[in-house]
């Protein structure tokens, strides 16, 4: 069941994120930051991000996730599978 995950920016976010098309895997949370934005947030490691900002990452290589969300104005919104 998806979950949407709002941050408030800016960054930093507070987590990393591993897989994407150049890997064969989805985007995956790998590690959160204890006390940071991502865990307030309730973000959790193992969690899939299915979009960043309303955008699918269903084809997005790990770059560009990575740059979406890094540039990303004000808040950070991501849907996520558990």
């Amino acid at each position: 069941m998806p979950v949407t995950v709002t941050l408030p920016g800016p960054a930093p976010w507070g987590f990393r994120i591993s897989g994407g098309r150049d890997f064969g895997k989805p985007i995956t949370v790998s590690k959160v930051t204890e006390h940071g934005k991502a865990a307030t947030g309730d973000l959790r490691p193992g969690d899939v991000i299915v979009t960043i900002n309303g955008e699918s990452t269903a084809e997005m290589l790990n770059v560009e996730a990575q740059n979406k969300i890094k540039q990303s104005p004000g808040q950070l919104r991501l849907e996520v599978e558990r």
